[in-house]
């Protein structure tokens, strides 16, 4: 479409590829877009099964003010090859987030080497 379109930076100006959103781009306009691209299953797309998700870290990709956009795809099995499937799209869908409800999960996490970290061993022992 001409847009220009590119891997969304962090806040200090990397360009990170995993979480939301997967593409930033300038539109006719010159406003800035967060698009995150989904497929769907039709059997499955109005259960609960959580399939949007935001994770704020410190160093987060998204930083700027903009309108948050999914193009989501209704993926079906076609066939298959060799023993592996074919997947076709049969329908599409833009989706905006700027109405979307959503839960928040707290969550306390740890790696491995705090969580294993000689001061907090209590006790250890071979079997």
């Amino acid at each position: 479409m001409g847009y220009q379109a590119d891997t969304p930076k962090t806040i200090t100006g990397k360009s990170k590829v995993t979480g939301y959103p997967d593409i930033e781009f300038i539109d006719d306009f010159g406003r800035l877009n967060y698009l995150e691209c989904k497929t769907f299953n039709i059997e499955n797309v109005s259960t609960t099964q959580r399939s949007f998700y935001l994770s704020p870290s410190e160093d987060f990709k998204v930083c700027k003010d903009a309108h948050h956009i999914v193009v989501s795809f209704e993926v079906f099995v076609a066939g298959n090859k060799g023993g592996k499937y074919i997947f076709n799209c049969k329908s599409w869908k833009i989706i905006s987030l700027e109405k979307l409800l959503v839960d928040v999960k707290y969550e306390f996490n740890s790696d491995n080497r705090r969580l294993y970290s000689p001061d907090l061993i209590l006790a250890e022992g071979k079997l």
